[in-house]
């Protein structure tokens, strides 16, 4: 019998994957990550606020464990604490220095939870491990394929994307074929303790918390002008690292009678004169662009292209598929030509390319350019 470690969250997605492959004849084990240590949280900002009467992290366990208990499974629990510090937030932090905007979901699941997650895994004897991730697997001839989700609401490819072909052999994802409301329908009938659990939002060692204010405790903001692409100065900021391109909320600029009551948008950055740069309308001119460089790629298949490749591409979550070329510059980096122009492509995000359902691979967003001028991003 084959055996499996689930990495099970304490959400109704993992659970209900509990239940599915238990069904499908494995035998089934679960793995409870602890990816933060929580006290972290309430020590460094010594502000009362902030601190945690009860670890969101500990809950979840608990209900893990309920899950677990209801099923019938062992859980086992790990503590990834070190992997993620220096895999994942030490990259964080570097980024958002940068004045960019990574995307720590990605390089956790690239480095723990199916790198670190796995070798662990390995050690309970585990054949194979499963994720209640939104995705999909296929083997073809010996090679593996990452798919999109069949419910594309949900589908979390994008967050796989740095997925390798040694890790994909080992992979399940259970309730890849299901959509949102069919999961919420299984975990309701087997009465499961997850089942009217609200999902997770937000990043996973900050939770529901005031994000500047975390960030704060690691990367002292140092405030500056709010610039206008007409040159006026329209506020102050708290920061930069605080602001992604495309933004609206937060900014604090009102209208008024000289430039009018449309929204104010990010459209770029300064970091040599700290500078946040600001204009009007959802699709500002300076907003758009058609071309960019990606690096440190990873490409799925076990063969790279040659030449140029007409596929698809998501520069951001849940963004439609954008139609795109692209040529290696390098053994590890991408340039992408928009076949259309793209609003707040934003260095440090991940872009994601696809043909059809199969996710190609993904790298980071470097540089961004608008008929072959460098954006100030």
């Amino acid at each position: 019998m084959t055996k499996v470690i689930l990495g099970l969250s304490g959400g109704v997605d993992s659970s209900v994957s509990a239940v599915l492959l238990i069904n499908q004849g494995y035998d089934t084990e679960a793995l409870f990550m602890r990816n933060w240590d929580s006290a972290l949280n309430n020590d460094i900002s010594g502000n009362p606020d902030l601190m945690d009467p009860i670890c969101p992290q500990e809950t979840d366990y608990l209900d893990a464990l309920a899950v677990a208990n209801q099923l019938g499974i062992v859980l086992h629990r790990h503590d990834f604490i070190k992997e993620y510090w220096d895999d994942v937030f030490q990259y964080f932090l570097n980024e958002y220095a940068k004045g960019r905007t990574p995307n720590p979901d990605i390089l956790c699941n690239k480095y723990i939870k199916f790198k670190a997650f796995l070798e662990v895994a390995k050690t309970l004897n585990a054949d194979k491990i499963a994720m209640g991730h939104y995705a999909r697997v296929r083997e073809v001839e010996g090679e593996f394929q990452l798919l999109k989700a069949l419910d594309l609401n949900k589908d979390q490819s994008y967050f796989l994307c740095q997925l390798t072909q040694e890790q994909l052999k080992y992979v399940l994802f259970p309730i890849g074929e299901l959509t949102k409301p069919e999961v919420r329908k299984i975990a309701d009938e087997y009465h499961l303790a997850t089942a009217k659990k609200k999902d997770s939002t937000g990043i996973c060692f900050i939770g529901e918390r005031d994000f500047a204010a975390f960030l704060a405790n690691y990367l002292p903001a140092k405030s500056g002008k709010i610039v206008s692409d007409k040159g006026q100065v329209m506020g102050i900021h708290q920061g930069l690292m605080n602001y992604t391109i495309g933004q609206r909320k937060g900014l604090g600029i009102g209208g008024n009678k000289e430039l009018g009551n449309d929204p104010w948008f990010v459209i770029g950055k300064n970091l040599k004169t700290n500078e946040l740069m600001v204009g009007q309308g959802f699709n500002h001119p300076l907003l758009l662009a058609n071309f960019c460089t990606v690096e440190d790629v990873n490409w799925i298949p076990k063969i790279k292209f040659e030449g140029t490749l007409k596929c698809h591409a998501k520069f951001r979550y849940r963004q439609n598929d954008i139609p795109v070329e692209i040529n290696w510059d390098d053994n590890s980096n991408l340039s992408v030509k928009c076949l259309e122009p793209v609003r707040a492509i934003t260095p440090g995000q991940a872009a994601v390319f696809y043909l059809g359902d199969v996710c190609l691979g993904g790298g980071t967003i470097d540089k961004v350019y608008m008929d072959n001028v460098l954006r100030i991003y």
